[in-house]
């Protein structure tokens, strides 16, 4: 486990669980996002991220998976750990959720093996440079063909992720430990501040970028697949994460909602399914204008410079219809189709 980061989405689901103190208590609250030009080092702009209500935050992934876990346990639920799941239909259980991430063994009980995984022609590294203080900025280091991530985690080190387009993906599986010198000379014509994060990496892992299309149908009978077993995003908008959790409120609430489990997995994929996908499109733009080279980057990074100058307010407006949404505030026994 890494860093993540909860959007003011993702938060209104943890504030509305009773979490909002624990999640202030473990999380390291986000002061702006900066893109840069990584071949120069320069910055392009700033946008203020500390008016966001509730507060944007950087995680470590572990300590966000434990409040959650120590939240269920609170709640009563009992968690059983080192099981496999051989079978659906013999659980017992009134609905099973396959929340098991983009490899998810429930997803083809529920749409078949017509969609297979595709390589989006884009590899990842991620890494924890430790012992690297940075303020609470995701910095977005863009460059042609490639781009990193960078923001700080609490209790120290700096989170990394960096993305290259590349024809082929021939590793087996879809991560594997990787020799940060590759990473280094993949971004070796940047400037020495990204060259002075990428010397303190001294473990990384690559993995291939894949996606499956958003498929028709999220349920059947009673099995019903929630956030990345459902509709993988690549990681370009932060949203992995938020969308699971939002996910996983509204699964709930429909279900909660409505007598039938049938009506009320019904309820949740028509809630949910327009907002994946325009998610997910954010997600895939973000790809092609991280990227940018030559003249369609000066033109690009001139544009965001002025907006940061003029209408700095103006960034993210654009973004809220993504973090300004309230699946808490909704009324899902209105939601069936």
């Amino acid at each position: 486990g890494a860093g993540i980061q909860v959007t003011p989405n993702g938060a209104r689901v943890l504030d509305a669980l009773g979490l909002a103190a624990a999640a202030e208590a473990t999380g390291m609250r986000a002061e702006a996002v900066a893109p840069m030009a990584a071949l120069t080092g320069r910055s392009i702009a700033r946008f203020d991220l500390s008016h966001q209500s509730p507060p944007y935050r950087f995680f470590r992934r572990p300590d966000l998976v434990g409040l959650l876990a120590d939240a269920c346990r609170d709640a009563g639920v009992a968690i059983e750990l080192n099981a496999r799941v051989a079978a659906t239909d013999d659980l017992g259980a009134d609905v099973i959720v396959g929340a098991d991430g983009i490899k998810s063994v429930v997803r083809p009980f529920v749409v078949g093996h017509a969609d297979a995984p595709f390589f989006t022609g884009q590899v990842a590294w991620r890494a924890i440079v430790p012992d690297m203080a940075a303020d609470p900025v995701a910095r977005i280091w863009m460059a042609p063909g490639r781009h990193l991530v960078t923001y700080p985690l609490p209790g120290g080190g700096l989170n990394l992720v960096a993305v290259r387009e590349q024809a082929d993906w021939a590793e087996e599986g879809w991560s594997h430990e990787d020799d940060p010198e590759n990473l280094r000379r993949a971004f070796g014509d940047c400037s020495d501040h990204v060259k002075t994060i990428l010397q303190g990496v001294d473990k990384v892992n690559l993995w291939g970028l894949f996606r499956h299309p958003i498929p028709e149908t999220w349920y059947r009978d009673h099995v019903v697949l929630l956030g990345d077993a459902a509709h993988p995003t690549l990681p370009f908008l932060a949203q992995g994460a938020n969308l699971a959790i939002e996910d996983a409120y509204v699964l709930a609430a429909c279900v909660a909602a409505h007598e039938d489990v049938a009506t009320g997995l019904q309820a949740y994929q028509a809630a949910r399914k327009p907002r994946v996908t325009r998610a997910i499109s954010a997600a895939n733009a973000n790809a092609r204008n991280y990227h940018l080279g030559g003249i369609q980057a000066a033109v690009a990074h001139t544009g965001l410079g002025l907006l940061g100058r003029v209408a700095p307010n103006l960034f993210l407006s654009r973004l809220s219809w993504l973090y300004d949404h309230d699946v808490t505030a909704q009324d899902y026994q209105l939601a069936a189709v």
